[in-house]
């Protein structure tokens, strides 16, 4: 059976789990991420709307943002997705309060990977945490962006996620809601 050790860690610790995102060969070959629910069930998947490089040959795009609601209502941003800024601003205007980014980025990639979560979090006052592979190809690097705030001014804070000594972080999502309301209230519509 699929998962079948994430969905029992799901049930046994009433939690949420993404266990990155994995080529499904159907008909069509799409790169999905699925998402585990706290009572070990598959409750939904996020399809990778933007196929990188050479997957444009063989991987069928997703059509739709999804918003998932375990403990908290979550985006899945799929690797290549994040350099798209419509995605994250999509799945935050949905009302995603965190998202999370499964990725496979190569090394020479991870700079300007970060980059772009960075700002993704910043431009959408949403945390996000993005984990990536760590091997010969890929970099690793996962990390945490979180937010802070100093006389009305929106830092963000990024917590890099190495080896066994970094493997949780804390925060309160409700601390955003404020200045990502005003955000989206200032954003203007022009041609």
């Amino acid at each position: 059976m699929e998962f079948l050790e994430f969905k029992r860690i799901a049930r046994d610790f009433s939690m949420t789990i993404i266990p990155g995102a994995f080529y499904e060969i159907k008909k069509n070959t799409s790169i999905i991420s699925p998402i585990i629910g706290p009572e070990g069930e598959f409750i939904g998947r996020q399809e990778k709307i933007h196929p990188f490089d050479y997957e444009r040959d063989y991987v069928k795009p997703g059509k739709e943002a999804k918003i998932f609601n375990t403990s908290c209502k979550f985006g899945v941003i799929i690797c290549y997705d994040m350099v798209f800024p419509n995605v994250a601003n999509l799945l935050t205007k949905k009302g995603a309060q965190v998202l999370f980014s499964p990725s496979r980025i190569v090394r020479r990639g991870i700079i300007p990977w970060q980059m772009y979560v960075q700002v993704r979090a910043l431009e959408n006052r949403i945390p996000i945490l993005a984990a990536n592979v760590e091997n010969r190809k890929y970099g690793g690097s996962s990390v945490i962006v979180d937010l802070s705030e100093n006389n009305k001014v929106i830092t963000t804070k990024m917590t890099k996620l190495k080896g066994e000594s970094q493997k949780f972080k804390e925060f309160s999502l409700d601390k955003y809601e404020s200045s990502r309301k005003i955000r989206f209230s200032d954003s203007k519509t022009f041609q």
